[in-house]
């Protein structure tokens, strides 16, 4: 009997593990499937984690929601042919590697000017690219 409930619960929890897995648990529902709006939330929300003043008490709050946000934008439009050939798709991927590569080598620094600038520059070229439709 001992052996029974043995596989029982071991059958049960392959189940549970399997089928998180196989769920949608990872993505926090920001992105909506409207690609050019998506991209406008995106720029949005890393304009304001980017801009906070180190001092702020909300800081470390946006700088996790601007991972996230990072994380939920390539998960959900990486694969997508159609917009991986855009150009605001491109050079909004460049800004946000770029960003996400401070968030991770440097978790606890504030962003560098001109890293800022840069990211400015390239959220100003997504957005005009995105009036002309690519």
């Amino acid at each position: 009997m001992r052996q029974f409930i043995t596989r029982v619960f071991a059958l049960i929890l392959v189940a549970v593990v399997g089928l998180t897995g196989c769920s949608n648990a990872g993505v926090s529902g920001q992105m909506t499937g409207d690609y050019q709006q998506d991209t406008l939330t995106v720029i949005d929300n890393l304009r304001t984690a980017i801009n906070l003043e180190p001092d702020n008490p909300d800081k470390n709050a946006a700088e996790a929601d601007a991972r996230n946000i990072i994380n939920d934008y390539f998960s959900y439009y990486r694969r997508d042919n159609a917009i991986d050939g855009l150009s605001s798709f491109a050079t909004l991927r460049t800004a946000l590697n770029g960003l996400a590569g401070h968030y991770s080598s440097y978790p606890n620094r504030p962003v560098p000017t001109k890293l800022k600038k840069r990211l400015e520059q390239e959220f100003k070229q997504v957005e005009a690219a995105l009036k002309r439709g690519a």
